[in-house]
């Protein structure tokens, strides 16, 4: 047993490790953060680009409830990770055939088919997941076609009545759109004067914390040719004298991190990655829309 439990350790490291697309970083460091006026915490409605939408992992914004409680879907205790569940039923398992007299692998065979087990999981996993890159980032936008659908959902009025919320039409998609490729171009320029031109102050800061990480790290994450290839809106609403609005976007690019002597040490330069977030954009009225939030798609 004491020579089993690092073989075990090391083999759901290397499944970790094998896992791809960990490391990408694009602009948001592949996290979930920024603000969301009123509906922080609240899940944005599904869609067919992004049918769930990852909980802010940061934001400014204080919670109207407990962090216990459910927080408009995103209760703490709702979302167990498949290793907690599929460590947690082992070792549940276990201890009742200890308890039974029949010693702590009753029940679940040998601790070798255990260990097969959890190595076909991470196989399966790793091939899904170099399958799903490849396919969704080789798929060409359609000639001609807009990424946006043509029928965007409807905007969702406040509770309690006050303003109408804002009607999304195609100028605004072509602003979200262009939006994206202005935040990745100024975020492998470490350009963070552009940042402020095109997200709120909290954006820009949780931008700023990680371009200076990657300073401070030597290297440099650089997101270049960049596709939007479908999108659709979640939401949109007013609020205190703005407007918001929820789109989710599947975009394609390259992505790679380079040293300071510009070898590349994370991702492909010859392949392209996809992606799927909700990005969330407010305006005053008559003004231009600036990013808000960013929410990872699962």
């Amino acid at each position: 047993m004491p020579r089993l439990i690092p073989l075990l350790a090391a083999l759901l490291a290397l499944a970790m490790a094998a896992a791809p697309g960990a490391a990408l970083a694009r602009a948001g460091d592949s996290s979930s953060m920024g603000s969301r006026g009123s509906r922080t915490y609240s899940a944005p409605p599904p869609t067919n680009t992004a049918p769930y939408a990852a909980p802010l992992q940061r934001s400014l914004t204080a919670p109207t409830t407990p962090r216990g409680g459910m927080m408009g879907g995103y209760g703490n205790g709702m979302r167990p990770s498949f290793l907690s569940g599929l460590f947690g039923g082992l070792i549940g398992a276990g201890l009742a055939g200890m308890l039974l007299g029949h010693g702590f692998f009753w029940g679940m065979g040998s601790f070798g088919g255990i260990i097969g087990l959890l190595i076909q999981i991470a196989l399966i996993v790793w091939l899904v997941r170099i399958l799903a890159r490849r396919v969704t980032g080789m798929s060409p936008r359609g000639a001609g076609g807009a990424p946006f659908v043509a029928a965007p959902a409807p905007g969702t009025a406040p509770a309690g009545g006050g303003r109408p919320p804002p009607a999304i039409g195609a100028a605004d998609f072509q602003a979200f759109e262009q939006a994206l490729y202005a935040i990745q171009a100024a975020w492998s320029a470490h350009d963070l004067a552009a940042l402020r031109r095109l997200a709120t102050p909290e954006m820009v800061s949780y931008f700023a914390e990680q371009l200076a990480e990657q300073t401070s790290r030597g290297v440099r994450n650089v997101v270049r040719d960049v596709r939007l290839d479908r999108g659709d809106l979640a939401e949109a609403w007013s609020e205190n004298g703005r407007d918001y609005a929820t789109v989710a976007m599947q975009f394609s690019m390259i992505d790679v991190t380079l040293d300071a002597s510009g070898r590349v040490v994370d991702g492909s330069p010859g392949e392209r990655v996809s992606a799927t977030e909700l990005w969330t954009f407010l305006r005053a009225p008559g003004g231009a829309w600036i990013l808000s939030a960013i929410q990872q798609a699962r």
